[in-house]
């Protein structure tokens, strides 16, 4: 229902029919990152994605994302990118460098192709933490990556 008469408002569609999701994990924190990507594909096929138009990829770490994700982008095969992993505070200043660069690329990423890219990179103090996280953050970042497609097409049309 539109909040305003006579102003037009872009509302939120999480219609995932027909729509092309990559997904790029990484596997430290190996656990944490499966339960990530259980909850999302799980989201995404309950949101009409089909199996086909999913594509999962890995990678070592949390730093190699953001280059999958870029070379994902570039194919102009997907309609929205999905990035899952899990960097987990430890005793020296690598969990700072790891969290900044990572999300930095991602969003770089994002941002110098135009395509909708989910940040599901948990970074938390520990691993329960990450535990707790991990479903609901999954899910939503399939619901995020299909409402994006949905916004930014309305925008530019």
């Amino acid at each position: 229902m539109p909040r305003f008469d006579n102003i037009t408002e872009i509302t939120p569609n999480l219609d995932g029919s027909g729509l092309s999701i990559g997904i790029v994990m990484s596997r430290f924190n190996q656990d944490v990152c499966e339960g990530l990507l259980s909850a999302a594909v799980d989201e995404l096929l309950n949101l009409g994605v089909a199996d086909e138009d999913i594509l999962i990829t890995t990678v070592p770490g949390a730093l190699e994302i953001p280059l999958v994700l870029q070379t994902m982008a570039d194919s102009e095969q997907f309609d929205a990118l999905i990035a899952l992993g899990a960097v987990i505070r430890g005793e020296t200043y690598h969990f700072e460098i790891v969290s900044n660069e990572m999300a930095a690329g991602i969003n770089r990423v994002g941002l110098d192709t135009g395509l909708p890219i989910a940040n599901g990179v948990l970074t938390t103090e520990d691993d329960d933490q990450a535990l707790a996280r991990m479903q609901e953050k999954g899910s939503d970042c399939a619901r995020t990556a299909i409402e994006m497609v949905h916004l930014l097409r309305a925008v530019v049309a």
